[in-house]
């Protein structure tokens, strides 16, 4: 069996590093994004990732590695938004947004360390394309639930929606660096 918590930690490195470099370009002018913007962003990368899937013909230099990677990010932002709340002005350094993104990582691979046990590493068998429409699924949802003023009846809530985009975006890259040999960490 494939070391899945070594291949986990490796794509979450490379998040993270471009992570802090755009935290040192922009500050974290994240900040004031409420969450259904950041849902939308996620939307965005998602539905790119389908198309590029769909058609042959790509007008913008960049795969579905790059656009993976910024749904894991744009995730983790979303669920540090959810702890710390949304601001109207940039207000967190590098060194704390970084803790707080480490933070964010553990509690999702923990949870995907109880999953991949409960369902023995089943997304293994499945295609790329397949993890790239659940993500899409769980946007939806995601809206549904922001649309709903995050009220749930018997759902999931939101934090678990974004915890299972962050797992099937890494699972997707794990695939891709699998299957085609690619190197996600040279991603800008």
């Amino acid at each position: 069996m494939q070391d899945t918590s070594k291949q986990y930690d490796a794509v979450i490195d490379t998040c993270k590093s471009l992570f802090v470099k755009k935290m040192s370009d922009y500050g974290s002018a994240w900040r004031i994004l409420r969450l259904p913007s950041l849902t939308d962003q996620i939307f965005i990368k998602a539905q790119r990732i389908r198309s590029l899937q769909q058609n042959a013909v790509r007008k913008v230099d960049e795969g579905e590695v790059s656009e993976f990677i910024g749904i894991i990010n744009y995730c983790i932002m979303a669920l540090i938004q959810l702890e710390k709340g949304v601001v109207e002005q940039p207000d967190m350094s590098t060194e704390e947004a970084t803790e707080l993104y480490e933070k964010q990582v553990a509690i999702t691979k923990k949870l995907m360390e109880d999953k991949n046990h409960d369902y023995g590493e089943a997304w293994r068998d499945m295609r790329v394309s397949s993890l790239t429409d659940l993500i899409l699924q769980k946007l939806l949802r995601v809206k549904q639930i922001e649309d709903n003023q995050g009220k749930t009846i018997v759902s999931e809530g939101i934090d678990a929606n974004y915890q299972d985009m962050i797992n099937y975006a890494i699972f997707a890259l794990i695939h891709l660096k699998e299957d085609k040999n690619e190197n996600i960490s040279s991603i800008k």
